[in-house]
């Protein structure tokens, strides 16, 4: 099941274990949209993300490329997902997203492997359709696509101030906000 809810993906809520997700990208830059959030409340994936960009992480076998994700504890029961999904960075290239849907897709499948071998639920804000430029139905699909298969739930935050001014053409939810309020309607997808 998925579900979207109000809040601070970086406070996943639920019990038992979380995982929570978002997306870097494979030139080994940090300093910009999620993980800014994720910086502020631990250290620990920022500088586990720069050691395997480094090829110096001890914790993470996978090499630092699209498609692999390295799984970083931060507390008894979360860990983060730093899912290597996009290519580059849009300043580098502003006429082609930078995310790469089928690295994605692999990266999901390996948090749910995860998720699974862990007993936990998967979270995340509404990665990939920011700062790596994708496009929400594509990704929510993906997401939906993994969760059912592997038969793992997943809540997706939306952040209170952010403005999202259309009905989703996935769920069929109006999500609606004014200046900073909360949000007028959101009820979990199906």
């Amino acid at each position: 099941m998925i579900r979207h809810i109000h809040g601070d993906a970086t406070r996943p809520v639920g019990e038992g274990n979380k995982i929570i997700c978002h997306i870097c990208n494979d030139i080994g830059k940090w300093g910009s949209g999620f993980v800014l959030a994720v910086s502020k409340r631990w250290k620990l994936p920022e500088q586990e993300y720069r050691k395997w960009f480094a090829g110096t992480s001890s914790t993470t076998p996978d090499p630092f490329k699209l498609g692999n994700v390295q799984f970083v504890q931060v507390e008894k029961d979360i860990w983060i997902a730093n899912m290597i999904a996009q290519h580059d960075i849009r300043q580098n290239n502003p006429s082609l997203p930078p995310i790469r849907y089928a690295a994605l897709e692999t990266c999901l499948e390996k948090v749910a492997e995860k998720a699974n071998e862990l007993v936990a639920t998967i979270h995340g804000p509404k990665f990939g359709a920011d700062r790596a430029g994708g496009k929400w139905e594509t990704i929510f699909k993906t997401i939906e696509h993994v969760s059912e298969r592997h038969k793992v739930d997943v809540t997706i935050y939306l952040w209170k101030y952010a403005s999202v001014r259309r009905q989703s053409s996935i769920t069929g939810n109006l999500f609606a906000t004014i200046a900073g309020t909360s949000l007028a309607r959101c009820q979990p997808t199906k």
